[in-house]
């Protein structure tokens, strides 16, 4: 049916249309005050974006350095629903960068496109934090913890830390990185050129155009071009936007409630959520030169 409605629009005099949705920032789990990707964030858009009348593909705009691999996974599963349920094809444009989070992302469409200079990959699990035990000690705080488990304590930034519980998070970590390593494997298929690169799955992140000769991606293109090259250059594009008021726009929230003085407190700890949240995100960024 929806080869038919391709084939039929010129003819109708309805010019094609692609529906749009924007993937951009980084993958975090869904907190009143966050400006990042996430399935509450996104789900909305994903769906207007399946159902739109006479839409003939939905088209992703990927610009992340990854995240979250729970809101990965969840998001980039409502995306592969939607598409059997309505039988549309996805595509995916890589702008900046798709790593990690951001390429399990990509890997929910149906192709992948990128630019040259688009970094995509890092295909691996990273946690990375401080340790603080000698900085408290210096400055006389005494820490007190009590716990019901001799394990409740794992990997605490203010003890020095112990080599049982950094294996443990290994084998955690092992275990995503297995599922990630599955899931492209599912999506690329045969496309995939380990021979060339034996490294692929170890985290490493590579340009665009190394990316399509090691078959992470289809090809290099952007959104009009390739749309228009596929479905005629009277194609229309439809992109879905989130709506935000003021206070989210501002990284402080969308709902402030309550007295002037709660609001006011709610406010204060809105921004102070904003900008740890553009610490990590710059953090993020930055691996990859941007």
């Amino acid at each position: 049916m929806k080869i038919i409605d391709t084939l039929l629009s010129p003819i109708r005099g309805r010019p094609p249309v692609v529906s749009v949705v924007r993937l951009d920032g980084i993958i975090k789990g869904n907190d009143r005050f966050s400006r990042s990707i996430n399935l509450a964030s996104v789900a909305g858009r994903l769906e207007a974006a399946f159902k739109m009348r006479h839409s003939q593909a939905v088209a992703l705009l990927v610009n992340s350095p990854g995240g979250s691999p729970v809101q990965s996974d969840l998001i980039a599963g409502r995306i592969r629903a939607l598409a059997k349920e309505h039988d549309k094809p996805v595509v995916a444009f890589v702008e900046d960068v798709a790593a990690s989070g951001g390429y399990w992302l990509a890997l929910a469409a149906d192709e992948i496109f990128v630019t040259p200079a688009s970094i995509i990959g890092s295909i691996g699990v990273i946690s990375a934090g401080f340790g603080f035990q000698d900085a408290i000690e210096r400055i006389g705080v005494e820490r007190r913890v009590h716990t019901s488990g001799t394990r409740k304590s794992l990997l605490d930034p203010f003890q020095a830390e112990n080599q049982d519980d950094v294996a443990y998070l290994e084998e955690i970590q092992s275990e995503i990185h297995a599922g990630f390593r599955k899931w492209v494997e599912e999506r690329r298929g045969g496309k995939l050129k380990t021979e060339l690169e034996p490294e692929l799955f170890d985290g490493k992140f590579w340009t665009g155009a190394r990316g399509v000769e090691l078959g992470l991606a289809d090809g290099i293109g952007d959104l009009r071009s390739v749309m228009r090259g596929r479905f005629g250059e009277k194609t229309r594009f439809r992109e879905l936007e989130e709506r935000q008021g003021l206070l989210k726009r501002l990284g402080i929230g969308s709902s402030v409630r309550g007295s002037q003085g709660s609001m006011s407190g709610e406010i204060a700890a809105g921004l102070g959520e904003g900008m740890l949240e553009t610490v990590e995100s710059r953090a993020l960024w930055a691996r990859f030169g941007l």
